[in-house]
């Protein structure tokens, strides 16, 4: 992790970097490309985030009578995908960071933010366990195939219903990855304002944890001295969507169905109620019950790793999940603090990473 310090963060001074015009050949991007949703992170301060959803195939669908398009496709390496309001195929699976699918589904993002056309310096991120091993040392196989796969080009297929530029690819020309959490660190001690940026100095020098509740995964990072604490950090294999994948099991048992489009449940966990042949069905208490298991889950799991906290100064949830289970989670630690919209805290990261820290600084052309 380089460390940060006034002379090397001087560098950097955002007074010193142009903002971005449309006409731009180089964007710099922080991109969180979780499980769940995709989130993207700007330097003129825009944040925008798309469900994590596509498949394999085309989309089948004609829009009629200028109908607002909602889904797009791309097609890289001779093979199309949807994107967009699908029923869209399981980002749970191993690889997935490196994945035809997810290539397609960031570069919808990149497509949704208006950076169609332009060349990208990128920071992204991988899981803490997926980054690092037990001891420390980074998985540089993972990290690489990472930055290859988002090499691989990815073309828009026809209209995509925004502007002209939108039919050309977003293209990575230079590709950083962090470990999540991690992220998020960087965005809690990189503190922007109207007056420019400055490093938090108590922030920057105290133990600090910072607990990320995704939709597969939960990281954990303790950070102490600039120095991560790999004996408290680490990854569980649970997140949101473990929420979903328990109500869904639930709503097939209830209603003898043999499978629920992904679309269809995603709303029922968000509304309480299914929808079947025309009648609204209350399923509360199926989405209670599988929040309230993953959030017996987490506790446990986050008392492992951080104990009481007695000796942090401070533990910082972060995710969507810290957002969506902020009532769940609001007594864990005396000392607790939930980051303000914490589901773009580790693209935020990412994007001040890349701006002030990163070896290879970039600058606008």
């Amino acid at each position: 992790m380089t460390e940060l310090t006034d002379a090397n963060y001087a560098r950097y001074d955002r007074s010193a970097i142009a903002p971005f015009s449309a006409g731009s050949s180089v964007m710099q991007v922080g991109l969180d490309d979780g499980y769940a949703h995709t989130k993207v992170a700007l330097p003129d301060g825009r944040l925008v985030v798309i469900p994590s959803r596509g498949r394999s195939g085309a989309s089948g669908v004609t829009w009629l009578n200028d109908a607002r398009q909602q889904i797009f496709e791309y097609d890289t390496q001779g093979a199309v995908f949807s994107v967009g309001s699908v029923d869209g195929e399981s980002t749970q699976f191993a690889g997935y960071s490196h994945s035809a699918l997810n290539r397609v589904i960031v570069q919808h993002a990149l497509q949704q933010a208006g950076l169609g056309g332009h060349s990208l310096h990128v920071v992204s991120g991988l899981p803490v366990s997926a980054f690092y091993r037990d001891d420390g040392q980074r998985r540089q196989q993972a990290i690489g195939d990472k930055c290859a796969s988002w090499q691989v080009r990815v073309d828009p297929v026809g209209s995509q219903g925004v502007d002209a530029s939108s039919a050309l690819p977003a293209s990575v020309a230079f590709h950083a990855v962090i470990p999540e959490a991690l992220a998020a660190w960087y965005d809690h001690v990189i503190v922007q304002d109207d007056d420019g940026v400055t490093l938090d100095a108590d922030r920057l020098s105290a133990p600090i944890a910072m607990v990320d509740i995704g939709g597969r995964t939960t990281d954990y990072v303790v950070v102490q001295d600039q120095g991560v604490v790999h004996g408290s950090s680490g990854s569980l294999n649970k997140g949101l969507l473990d929420v979903t994948a328990e109500v869904a099991t639930g709503l097939q048992a209830r209603f003898d169905l043999d499978a629920l489009g992904e679309q269809r449940l995603t709303q029922a966990v968000t509304s309480h109620t299914l929808r079947l042949h025309g009648v609204d069905h209350d399923v509360t208490d199926l989405v209670v019950g599988a929040r309230r298991a993953l959030v017996e889950q987490l506790f446990m799991a986050t008392r492992r790793h951080l104990g009481l906290g007695a000796e942090l100064d401070r533990v910082v949830f972060v995710g969507g999940g810290s957002a969506a289970l902020a009532t769940d989670i609001a007594h864990w630690f005396p000392h607790q603090v939930i980051a303000e919209h914490a589901a773009f805290a580790n693209a935020r990261g990412m994007l001040k990473y890349l701006q002030f820290v990163c070896d290879e600084p970039v600058t606008p052309s």
